[in-house]
């Protein structure tokens, strides 16, 4: 009887399988690493319609982000500030800087009352909630998300706000909260064992087991 394949293909269908699982993890490995918030959000930074220096407001002249981004006190969001709250120093400050022409034009046409479309830097899905005033009541830095935005000419992202990101702080958020007496938006603060142990103490945290005033783990706390 003529043999029509060689003795060797019998080993094709296992070969075949294995090739093809090497190929799903590969694609699996491929999609949760290079597809990750850390590669396709980390770093992301636009330019705006003025070239706004957060070195300079926030790092040289020692500017507090709440003078600006008054709402984040009390709010879900940051919020950015008004034509009225830019032009407040402007108005003395470089007033004839090609650069805050645009100001300058949006604050004139009065009428019109056409904002300064500021493009957001931190974008979190939809649906997903995020509160800022429960973070800052919390005493959890500026830096803790943002990072040293005093140190950015241009502000980018540096954390990748993924739910895996910030369900890690949330099962143990001690080395973001600070002491009463340091402000949320001192830049340069880092944390210290007794910063640490203050935090703990405050949780009443207890090791393995979560603590019962830890911010919340369960999906309804981000997803309503």
């Amino acid at each position: 009887m003529t043999v029509l394949f060689p003795k060797w293909t019998n080993k094709l269908p296992a070969l075949l399988a294995l090739g093809a699982a090497a190929v799903g993890l590969f694609v699996v490995f491929v999609v949760s690493f290079w597809f990750s918030p850390k590669h396709l959000d980390v770093g992301y930074q636009p330019y705006q319609p003025i070239p706004y220096s957060h070195k300079l407001h926030a790092g040289t002249l020692g500017m507090d982000c709440r003078y600006c981004h008054r709402n984040v006190e009390h709010g879900a969001t940051a919020s950015v500030p008004d034509l009225d709250t830019c032009f407040g120093c402007h108005k003395e400050v470089k007033k004839e800087s090609v650069k805050l022409e645009l100001l300058r034009t949006a604050v004139a046409d009065e009428q019109q009352n056409t904002p300064v479309e500021w493009v957001k830097v931190h974008l979190l899905p939809e649906f997903a909630y995020f509160n800022h005033s429960i973070h800052i009541a919390a005493n959890i830095g500026c830096a803790s998300c943002h990072g040293r935005v005093d140190q950015m000419e241009v502000v980018r992202q540096v954390e990748p706000l993924s739910m895996a990101w910030c369900l890690e702080c949330h099962r143990d958020p001690t080395e973001h909260i600070r002491p009463l007496d340091v402000s949320v938006t001192q830049m340069d603060w880092q944390a210290t064992p007794e910063s640490v142990a203050a935090a703990k103490k405050l949780l009443d945290w207890n090791g393995d087991e979560a603590p019962h005033l830890n911010p919340p783990t369960h999906c309804s706390a981000c997803h309503r």
